[in-house]
């Protein structure tokens, strides 16, 4: 089977790349670009690999087992056997792996950055950071904010050339529902429970909030490896009565259409897919003024951005909405009318392909008798 498309991936769970990368391939013509999607570290309950499957498009994985340097010359082979025209890295610390496996082939290499660059670079080390932010040579960011700080910055370590594309969502599965005018405001947050996204800050305020006698109840939505501390921590701070954790989820929609506004405590972002979705569902923001935050929300007019470590004004934005849902209705509205402006997902498979195009490849489509029959399987390599 040959392909013309090749995403690279670190899994296919329940993360914003994995939620766009199906967008992407959801929404494009797959007869004429043929997709296909190899997987880092495949897992057959990942929730994504049943709705890719059901797109048709063939998902091969390289076996837990191997060792990255198997791994490395497995995905390499593969790029050969399947004779692919382009090969797309759609997790920032396999940038460099699909560079080294598309030399001496015809592929083309792209990157990704979906994140904060100085975050990804931390996260995965010295030597791998800074090779995943250099190769390959062109990449594709969702944040024009890690964009700007990539040309103003002056590492050797950064690609020659980085195109924007943002994030996109679904507004017809994203949908709005008029919200509830009685009873506590519901407060929703999502996110992975990792310390970069600071849900500390969320249980703090929380907690003053209940202080305040305000009439609230906190719905925190996703799971990861402080489960167990926040769990500790809600009790410690005696609000389990007014903050559950909900652990994953894949109906988002049905969180948000129960909800009057959402919360965002992270200290570093690329571009939130939570709060495009929200803005998608017709609800408020409050939000810290991470990544592309102060550009995705218009403060004042479809939430309020919050500066990093203010945690009084993040109470008082927040105890706003609680006590004035009619605030909470308008922006919302302007939220919805925005998403539907500026997050359609034909912008951003549009958008992506005209990157492939703008580096050389050539978009050509195949004549309809030589295209390969799409095929719902995994290849183990």
């Amino acid at each position: 089977m040959t392909c013309r498309i090749l995403y690279l991936i670190g899994q296919l769970h329940s993360g914003g790349s994995e939620r766009q990368l199906y967008y992407l391939l959801r929404d494009m013509d797959r007869n004429r670009y043929r997709p296909a999607v190899v997987v880092w570290n495949y897992y057959e309950q990942d929730i994504f690999v049943p709705q890719i499957r059901g797109l048709g498009v063939p998902i091969y994985a390289l076996q837990d087992a191997f060792l990255p340097l198997a791994k490395l010359a497995a995905l390499r082979s593969l790029i050969q056997q399947v004779k692919a025209e382009v090969v797309h890295s759609f997790s920032f610390y396999l940038n460099f792996a699909a560079h080294w496996s598309t030399r001496g082939t015809q592929a083309i290499a792209l990157g990704s950055m979906r994140s904060a660059l100085r975050l990804d670079k931390r996260i995965n080390g010295r030597l791998l950071g800074k090779l995943s932010a250099r190769w390959p040579r062109t990449q594709i960011y969702n944040s024009f904010e890690a964009a700007n700080h990539q040309s103003a910055s002056r590492s050797l370590f950064l690609p020659k050339r980085v195109f924007v594309v943002p994030n996109g969502v679904d507004c017809q599965f994203f949908h709005v529902v008029p919200l509830a005018t009685t009873g506590p405001a519901v407060i929703l947050s999502m996110g992975s429970l990792v310390q970069i996204k600071r849900w500390d800050r969320l249980l703090a305020a929380a907690a003053e909030l209940k202080r305040r006698e305000l009439e609230f109840f906190v719905e925190l939505v996703g799971d990861g490896p402080l489960y167990r501390f926040l769990e500790q921590q809600i009790k410690n701070l005696d609000i389990s009565d007014r903050l559950t954790l909900r652990g994953y989820t894949d109906d988002v929609p049905d969180f948000l259409s129960n909800s009057a506004f959402l919360v965002h405590t992270s200290d570093a972002e690329g571009s939130p897919n939570s709060i495009i979705e929200a803005m998608a569902c017709g609800r408020a923001v409050v939000a810290t003024d991470v990544g592309d935050v102060p550009s995705l929300i218009e403060d004042g007019k479809t939430g309020f951005v919050v500066k990093r470590g203010d945690d009084a004004m993040l109470v008082k934005r927040m105890a706003n909405l609680i006590v004035n849902r009619d605030l909470c209705r308008r922006m919302g509205e302007a939220g919805r009318a925005k998403a539907e402006r500026e997050f359609g997902l034909d912008r951003l498979v549009s958008g992506t392909l005209a990157v492939y195009r703008a580096i050389g490849w050539k978009d050509v489509c195949p004549i309809e008798s030589e295209l390969s029959p799409v095929t719902k399987r995994t290849a183990y390599l």
